[in-house]
Formats: structure tokens, sequence, C-alpha cells
């Protein structure tokens, strides 16, 4: 568990860390200011002895004193001094009771016994500390004169206990302080047991090191994509989080030719493992920056159980892929020209057939593709892995899957299912594509330090591009 894991599991459950420091941080100063106050006040007695007549005799009573002022910490504690001070003060009260109110000290190398009593009134705190006083002198004569004989040493009191002016319980400041510490705590370990527990895709390189697959790019979440909106490339939408998004599909499209410059493949098919992924919304951007790259593309809607494709670009989804499959038209008659790029056709997927998985997996798909794929590129929009097995028959007649997995969303259990369905039937996987990837801080993703931009979105990529082109004008 390195920092940067750490640092990640905070980030990604921010909320909740804020929340568990806030309750434990309110608890700690709401228990603290239940608690009653609890005040102290100090009295300190005198071990003394008999006026010595010369040097050795002061010597040899300083002695005593000290020797004997440890034992006195004991009659401090006992049950007689405390009837005795129970009796000074008048209280009609268990001596047991008292002694848990009542600290004794005997500092070492000296001969003061300090009492500590502790109320929860100053008055009270103070009342106690000067009756213990006296109550532990006339219990040390006692003892050291039995049978009413003068005592060689004695307890007097040098300093009555002072007024105390503040409690020292509860501590405000430093219960704050141990609730914040232990909030913190109990905080960062909620969320590094959620991180752990958490298998939700959220970075590619735990992809490419847990699955040995390729990321083959990443998508930020873009505020356009919508059914009517769904294709950002080089559009009104490429303006803020549109244009890194445009730029995300740009460097896939770069990245999967790159794959292998000889022999680039030539049928894409783009799934996922759940429905609602984005998958749709990659394949059609993906057709359009290939598109816009000059080259001949066509995209086909497989998605024979809920497409989308044609409606989402605005065209005719009445004849498509399952027209030309039973015959009813032409391939050429059932393309349909895309009305802002010239070089990307699409083929909608037509009426919704009984048997989507049989026509998929059929001859007639894979001659169709062929046919396509003599003069085009072809991207195809495929169903889910795992809800139906239609995607996975059809990888018999792709070059490569892209598998669209959703940032914070996708379980891992769920793309490692859908990277073996798709190996199962020698299906070859192209690499993974990471969507919807939030943005961070104000910046979106991967936003091109080349680039300019004013606080409202508004983009000069489109007066750089002129002003280059007004350059190779000039050269030529």
């Amino acid at each position: 568990m390195d920092l940067s894991f750490i640092l990640r599991a905070l980030a990604a459950r921010w909320k909740g860390v804020v929340l568990i420091i806030l309750l434990g941080v309110g608890a700690t100063v709401g228990f603290t200011l239940q608690q009653p106050k609890i005040y102290q006040a100090n009295a300190d007695g005198f071990v003394s002895t008999d006026t010595a007549q010369n040097a050795p005799e002061a010597s040899i009573n300083d002695s005593l004193a000290k020797s004997r002022a440890p034992s006195y910490v004991t009659i401090a504690t006992s049950r007689a001094t405390a009837e005795k001070a129970a009796q000074d003060l008048g209280l009609d009260v268990d001596p047991s009771s008292l002694i848990g109110n009542i600290t004794v000290e005997q500092p070492e190398g000296t001969v003061l016994i300090r009492i500590l009593a502790r109320s929860t009134s100053p008055q009270e705190a103070q009342r106690l500390a000067d009756a213990w006083v006296r109550a532990l002198a006339a219990q040390v004569e006692q003892v050291e004169s039995p049978e009413s004989r003068t005592s060689p040493i004695q307890i007097v009191p040098i300093e009555a206990a002072a007024l105390p002016g503040a409690p020292i319980s509860p501590n405000v400041r430093n219960n704050v302080a141990v609730g914040t510490v232990l909030s913190l705590m109990l905080a960062v370990a909620y969320a590094l047991l959620l991180a752990r527990l958490d298998r939700r895709i959220r970075l590619a390189s735990e992809v490419e090191k847990r699955f040995s697959t390729a990321v083959m790019g990443t998508v930020p979440a873009f505020a356009g994509e919508t059914k009517e909106r769904s294709i950002v490339i080089d559009s009104a939408l490429e303006t803020g989080s549109g244009w890194s998004a445009s730029e995300a599909f740009r460097r896939l499209r770069t990245n999967v030719a790159y794959m292998d410059v000889d022999n680039p493949p030539r049928v894409i098919l783009v799934t996922s493992p759940n429905a609602a992924e984005g998958k749709s919304t990659v394949a059609m951007n993906l057709a359009a920056a290939i598109a816009a790259s000059g080259q001949d593309v066509v995209l086909v809607d497989a998605d024979l159980r809920r497409p989308t494709a044609a409606s989402s670009l605005g065209l005719d989804d009445a004849v498509g892929l399952t027209s030309v499959l039973i015959n009813q038209v032409e391939l050429p008659d059932a393309l349909q020209q895309h009305p802002r790029y010239e070089t990307l056709v699409v083929l909608a997927a037509g009426s919704v057939p009984p048997n989507p998985s049989e026509l998929l997996a059929s001859n007639a798909m894979g001659g169709v593709v062929r046919e396509l794929a003599l003069k085009r590129v072809v991207v195809i929009d495929a169903p889910p892995v795992l809800p139906v097995t239609d995607a996975s028959v059809l990888t018999r007649h792709a070059d490569g899957a892209l598998v669209v997995v959703t940032y914070g969303r996708t379980v891992d259990a769920e793309l490692n299912e859908t990277l073996s369905q798709i190996q199962a039937v020698q299906g070859r996987v192209l690499g993974v594509v990471l969507n919807r990837v939030p943005k961070v801080g104000n910046k979106y993703y991967n936003r091109g330090y080349y680039t300019s931009r004013s606080d409202d979105g508004s983009t000069k990529v489109k007066a750089a591009r002129k002003s280059k082109r007004a350059k190779g004008r000039r050269r030529g």
C-alpha cells in the first residue's frame, strides 16, 4: 500500500472522510460539554520534628522527617483519615467516596505532603483539601504518639488551599484534539477499507497490470454526451469538456492505427461488459475521428436489440443491417451518408429481429462485413457482452474488439468475464477504453498546453489552424 493508493482512496471518498471527521469532532465536543466540571484545590503539609539543639541533632531530625514522609502517603489515603475529614466538614457520606476525590503526592527529597482534592464546586474542593491536611495531621499525631505521649514528629499545614479559578476537567482543547486525531484515523481506515473492497475500475494502470490488456484510450466525461449530440469531433461541442473528449477520440484513432502500422485493423468491434457504458458514443466518435482524418469508414449498428446509432445521428433506422441480411435490399442501398462527414457512411440496424444472435453469427453477416471492409474501415457498434452472446459471435467477423468500461462503475470481475468470453470464441481484444473519466479540479482531462482557452470555454484552436494553413499557402 503506497502513498498514491492512500491519496486516491481519500480523494475518491472525500465526502465520507469529511463526514466522519465532522461527526467525530462534533460528538467529542458534545460529549465534553455534557461532562460535569471538576475543580481541584491543592494544600500542603510539612513533616516537622522537635526543635534541634545543635547541628548533628538537626541533621538527624531532617533525616527522620524525610524517611517518615513517604509512609504518610498511605496514612493520608486511609479510611481513618477520610472519616476525620468528613467529621471536620460535617459531611454524612461514606469515607470511601471521599478517598476517590483525593490524590496524595510526596515530592522526592522533601518533607512535604501535598493533598490534591477534587470536587464539582471550587469552594468544596478548597474546603476538602484543607480539611484533609488537618485530618492527616491528627491521624499522624495519633499514630506517632501512642499512650498519650508527646509525638516527636508531626504534620504542620503550611499553606491553605487556594480557590480554583478554572476546572481541570473536562479539558475541551485536549479532548477535541484527541477526538480529531481519532476521527481522522477512522476516516482514513474507512477510505482504505472501502478502497480494498471496491473493485470498480478507475485507473488505466490497474487494467494493464491486472488483465495484461492495453488501455487504448481514456475518454473524459463531457456535457454533450446525449443521443442527439453524441459526436464531438469538429463540432460545436468541441469546447470545454467536449474539446477534451474529441482529443481523446483522436488519440484512440491513432492508437488503434499504430497497433500494427503495416497491417492496421480494418474491422473494429466496439463493445462493453454491460449496457449504458457509453460504447455507442465511443463507436460513433471513433468512426468520426477516422473520417476526419480522410479515410473512408462505415459505422455499422450491430446492436439489433437496442439500436441507437441511427437515431443519435439523425438518420433513418427503417432500413439497415437486418434488411440486408434477409435480402430485402442490397447493401449499397442500405448505406446512408453522414451529413457532416463526406467519408463516413452509416449502416443502421434496421428493424429489430426475433433472432439477433443467429443473424449476427450467420455467413451472411460475415459476407456483409467483408464487402464493407474492401473499401472502408469498418467500426461495428456491438451489443454488450455479458447480457447476450451477440458481441461474442460478432468477434469472429472482426479484426479485434475494443472493450469500453465506465470509470468508477464497471467492476473488475465484469471486465474479466468480458475478456474471457471474447477469448473463448477465439476473438481478439485490441484493448480497453476507459470512458467517462471525471475532470480534475478546474482543468479537463489532458487539456493540451498548446491550446489557449478563455473562462467561458471558447477555444482558439480554429484560429491556430487557420493561421497554420495561411502560412502553408504563403510558403507554397
